[in-house]
């Protein structure tokens, strides 16, 4: 619970406007990139459990993490190339990238049902924060109609995400 609890204060309180500069929001550039990080390090997340679980249910929601989490990001890259939009690193995804390797290397010590509940708590908590970021602050932040649309359409994917990973962790206890 605390592992829970303490990923998604740290996420909720990285992805909120607090995390820019007092009255700024981000910009374009820099919100495909946090969008990109984010989908990034669910993906490795995902990696690391399909490597390590032996729970079908674990690996089954992995499995669908990675498939999504790419998909997305195939669909951020393409639009960054057709909108000729350089996605910008910033100070949110440079420490949500310092945060979930810490994480990985959290994770990697566990093993079996351990692992699984701390993946899966953690995803539980990661989607939660994301999706509030995204309604929140990045969708009404995005100027431009096209990101803002696959911001909408990732939202609605993430919250499905968060719902299965709900399940799953339900299955766990």
């Amino acid at each position: 619970m605390f592992v829970r609890l303490s990923t998604a204060i740290a996420a909720a309180a990285l992805l909120s406007s607090g995390a820019f500069a007092q009255g700024a929001k981000p910009t374009d550039p820099q919100i495909a990139h946090i969008a990109y990080t984010a989908g990034v390090i669910d993906v490795t997340a995902a990696k690391q459990a399909l490597e390590k679980s032996t729970n079908k249910d674990v690996k089954a929601f992995a499995a669908d993490m990675v498939r999504d989490h790419e998909a997305v990001n195939d669909k951020a890259l393409a639009l960054v190339k057709k909108l000729k939009v350089t996605p910008e690193d910033n100070d949110t995804s440079r420490t949500l990238s310092k945060n979930a390797a810490a994480k990985l290397k959290e994770l990697s010590k566990l093993k079996g049902a351990a692992f699984d509940k701390a993946y899966v708590d953690n995803e539980v908590a990661y989607h939660k924060a994301v999706d509030n970021a995204l309604e929140t602050l990045l969708i009404p932040s995005a100027s431009n109609d096209e990101l803002k649309s696959l911001l909408q359409t990732g939202l609605k994917i993430f919250q499905g995400h968060e719902q299965h990973a709900e399940q799953v962790a339900a299955e766990l206890k």
